[in-house]
């Protein structure tokens, strides 16, 4: 006999998967859901085994397998879950259904359900037991799934990696553990670290929403900017920020504690994105701080977690237990693939691997009447139209895709909508799309907008006003929005194309459990749409351990580049050489090249030095350090401007450069704006560092050719201007012109269409998100920090750099935005409020009357500055 023990829960599961009978059962429903969903209802369903197929979903809720559990838990899931959808009268599903999620501890789906488990009284202890364990701190008759609360608890054991599907809900741990921590009267700083501007005010909301009022009986401030008034108090502090922020704040204000900091959507630090440099730099000037943090990373269907963990500690053995990959996801996604070259629907099968014909297309069908088909052939159980996202690679196709499916749609005499819709007249343009699109149930999703107006877009389509939603890739940048379909209509994002990363974040986007239990995933694949073969691959491929970025084995940052990078600094150089890599990552060789430089000047030992060390030998380090000698004190932790551009800059600032004067009325003057701009040109080196904007030359290499463009926008911008009064003057002076760029087209005659019209406002929108308010918004921090070092001063008048965050001269709009109004908000209490602020004994106080204005989005902000900044409106009304 042998003398090994043997697991009996591993000789159960370890080739469940193989059961032939297993699989035949789920492929019938797979097929059966199909027909239902389609509303094919000429077609006879496949035999299914109910009792069968249920005892195989109860069976696999309860699998043990070491590395099957979760993939075993998922398929028993979606089974109960594909009964309960075809056969709700059976007394098999009424049974095992809620016992199933029961085992799987997903309350939330027996919620959904509409059902409660009929158990035993040894199995009804145990279903006590497991809720109360589930239990999430503070928050009455809510559970944890399963592996949410096994990530909670490792929150407070020291640095720490988990990675799970999106829909399982990485936020929400996060933002659980810093409420419970604050209502248990914690003094820590919290920090949570996401991907774009429009995350940071979604996340600020939520948390003002869930703490309340405490806040102030806390004593804690929310803090979503380095100018934020709360600063200045003395409190505790939670920050919202996106890791550029975070990077400037901590160089601002060195001295800040921070105690837990969670970086969101970690796995921008392994691939191509010139933002993750960034990252490596804030972990960096965390780590030397003399009480460093505790970092958490989160990430999205990584099946290696544990590799974020390098950026803390380089050795792999620290890192054992630290670091959790859960594959369950409480909610279902059914996939489809749409082939117009066939004119078939094929149904996937995650388990088998497998395409089978679910269904022909029978008529030709643009993608407009594609969308509908699909949208309306699929409707929720409750007999809803289906909400539905749509997406597409680039903004222009996504808006000329939503423009196109809206002329199938009738007006809706909403007022929800039509409220909406005259809210973007009045604030971006009344020829702008989107207008008319919302008063149909539809819009996009597609980058810079007032974030007031893009709140209630997303807070309409998860009321189900708006039912389809165009989007790009600002979708996988962690927004969180409930949808029954998404049709997905490409394999790139922008040009390159899809990872199997963001490919399985994407579809993870579809099916909510906060709203449902399930989505739907069609993949359009045909001419100029995405390629099935593709398409096949990214379904069929699990995905890959991920490399960070920085390693050489990633195909990255190569070999050859971190030779350049350390040859380039022997020379005392830092104007890195550009091969035939993109300009994405000729932006991330250079900022690792900067932090390279700095932490060898400042004798640290980071991830990014390691992964140089066997092209950087001692030898090597000791020229770079007497090579760069003083030099060297002029590259700080700012990864955006290096040692050339820095030198530059204090020599100009120093021979009397300053950003030039305003008018009397506080208006900017074009033809000074444009001389600053191209004196930073020559200062920056746009031309060698920011070629594809703010450097961009004409053919002879002569002439900035946007610089005047930007110029004009920039003071419109500093100016206060409401984008409707940009886009009319951009109109007027196309029409003076008589001449537009069309990126597919080039220079043609411009004859003042909508259409012509629509691509006018989208170049604002995304050179104002892009170089107002990143690019040149950067640049303008530097000169304003080194404006202060050289003439000693804390603060100065006319900063150009407060005046683009801000977008105004104005004080009070200033203030008010400091507070918590967006610039749009603002504005608009600054026009329409006699007395919005007033100051008493050296303290500015808001105006009680703010909360009950009739603005909404007034009213909305004011009560989320009531909590958390509360002194603000600690002033009685009869005092303005």
């Amino acid at each position: 006999m042998s003398s090994e023990q043997v697991n009996v829960g591993d000789l159960i599961f370890s080739d469940l998967d193989e059961n032939g009978f297993l699989q035949q059962l789920y492929a019938n429903l797979l097929h059966n859901y199909g027909l239902h969903r389609f509303q094919l209802k000429n077609r006879d369903p496949y035999d299914v085994d109910i009792q069968a197929a249920l005892r195989f979903a109860d069976l696999l809720s309860k699998s043990t397998h070491p590395t099957k559990r979760d993939r075993h838990r998922i398929w028993g899931q979606e089974i109960a879950l594909l009964c309960h959808i075809l056969y709700p009268q059976s007394p098999y599903t009424k049974t095992y259904v809620p016992a199933v999620f029961t085992t799987l501890g997903n309350y939330p789906g027996l919620r959904q359900l509409g059902a409660t488990s009929d158990a035993g009284i040894l199995a009804s202890a145990f279903e006590m037991y497991q809720s109360e364990y589930l239990s999430v701190p503070g928050v009455p008759g809510m559970k944890f799934f399963a592996p949410q609360k096994k990530i909670y608890d490792q929150l407070t054991s020291g640095d720490f990696s988990f990675s799970a599907p999106t829909s399982l809900g990485k936020s929400f741990i996060m933002r659980t553990f810093i409420t419970s921590h604050v209502k248990a009267e914690s003094r820590a700083n919290f920090a949570i670290i996401v991907p774009t501007k429009a995350l940071i005010n979604e996340t600020r909301s939520k948390l003002i929403g869930e703490l309340e009022g405490e806040l102030e009986r806390r004593n804690y401030r929310i803090v979503s900017a380095a100018g934020d008034i709360v600063l200045e108090g003395q409190h505790n502090f939670i920050f919202v920020l996106t890791p550029e922020r975070l990077l400037y704040l901590m160089i601002s204000k060195p001295d800040l504690r921070f105690d837990y900091v969670f970086f969101d959507e970690s796995h921008k630090l392994s691939g191509k994105n010139s933002r993750a440099p960034f990252y490596y730099q804030a972990v960096t000037l965390l780590q030397q701080h003399q009480n460093p943090p505790r970092i958490v990373f989160a990430s999205p269907n990584i099946p290696n977690p544990e590799v974020f963990l390098r950026l803390v500690s380089s050795e792999a053995e620290s890192h054992h237990g630290k670091a959790i990959a859960t594959r369950y996801s409480p909610v279902a996604q059914f996939k489809y693939l749409v082939d117009m070259d066939e004119n078939a629907i094929l149904t996937y099968n995650d388990y088998s691997r497998e395409f089978t014909h679910l269904a022909s297309i029978t008529q030709d069908l643009t993608q407009a009447d594609l969308t509908q088909l699909l949208t309306h052939l699929t409707p929720t159980d409750e007999g809803n139209v289906a909400q539905t996202i749509v997406f597409h690679s680039g903004r222009q196709r996504a808006v000329n895709a939503a423009e196109e499916y809206a002329k199938l749609l009738p007006l809706l005499n909403d007022p929800d909508l039509d409220a909406l819709a005259k809210d973007v007249e009045r604030d971006v343009h009344e020829d702008y799309y989107l207008c008319g699109l919302l008063r149909k149930g539809i819009a996009y999703h597609i980058g810079y907008l007032p974030p007031a107006i893009r709140e209630r877009i997303e807070d309409l389509f998860r009321t189900g006003k708006i039912t389809t939603l165009f989007c790009t890739s600002t979708l996988l940048e962690g927004v969180n929005l409930p949808a029954d379909n998404l049709i997905i209509t490409t394999n790139k994002i922008g040009r390159p194309n899809m990872s199997p990363v963001d490919f399985k974040n994407l579809i993870g986007r579809v099916g909510r459990i906060e709203y449902n239990l399930y989505g739907n995933v069609f993949i359009i694949t045909g001419n100029g749409l995405a390629s099935k073969n593709k398409t096949k691959e990214l379904l069929q491929t699990e995905i890959p351990e991920q490399k960070l970025s920085i390693e050489t084995d990633s195909k990255i940052i190569s070999r050859q580049m971190k030779e350049e990078i350390v040859e380039t600094l022997k020379e005392g150089n830092v104007q890195f050489p550009k091969g035939e890599e993109s300009y994405e990552v000729y932006e991330m060789k250079r900022k690792f090249g900067l932090i390279l430089l700095r932490d060898i000047t400042q004798g640290r030992d980071s991830l990014v030095r390691h992964e140089f060390t066997p092209f950087l030998d001692g030898y090597a380090v000791q020229i770079i350090r007497e090579t760069f000698g003083e030099r060297a004190s002029k590259q700080d932790d700012d990864i955006n401007v290096s040692i050339d551009q820095a030198e530059t800059l204090t020599e100009a600032i120093r021979a009397g450069l300053k950003y030039p004067a305003l008018s009397s009325d506080r208006k900017f003057n074009y033809d000074d704006t444009l001389a600053f701009l191209q004196r930073l040109a020559r200062i920056f080196k746009w031309n060698t560092y920011e070629s594809q904007s703010l450097g961009k030359t004409s053919q002879e290499g002569t002439k900035l050719t946007l610089l005047r463009w930007y110029a004009v926008l920039l003071n419109q911008w500093m100016e206060g201007h409401g984008l409707r009064s940009i886009m009319n003057r951009a109109l007027e002076y196309r029409r003076r012109e008589r001449t537009i760029y069309i990126p597919w087209k080039g220079l043609v005659a411009y004859d003042d269409s909508t259409v012509q019209r629509n691509i006018v406002f989208g170049d604002i929108l995304q050179t104002i998100e892009d170089v107002i308010l990143f690019s040149l918004s950067n640049y303008f921090l530097k000169f304003s920090n080194e404006y202060k070092t050289v003439h000693g001063v804390e603060q100065f008048e006319n900063d150009w750099y407060e005046y683009v965050q801000y977008g105004t001269t104005n004080p009070v709009t200033i203030l008010l935005q400091r507070f918590g109004f967006t610039r749009e908000s603002a504005t608009y209490i600054r026009r329409n409020v006699p007395t919005p602020i007033i100051q008493e004994d050296g303290e500015y106080y808001l105006n009680p009357a703010l909360l009950e204005n009739e603005n909404r989005n007034v009213r909305k902000e004011a009560n989320e500055i009531r909590f958390n900044v509360p002194e603000a409106f600690s002033l009685p009304a009869n005092r303005f």
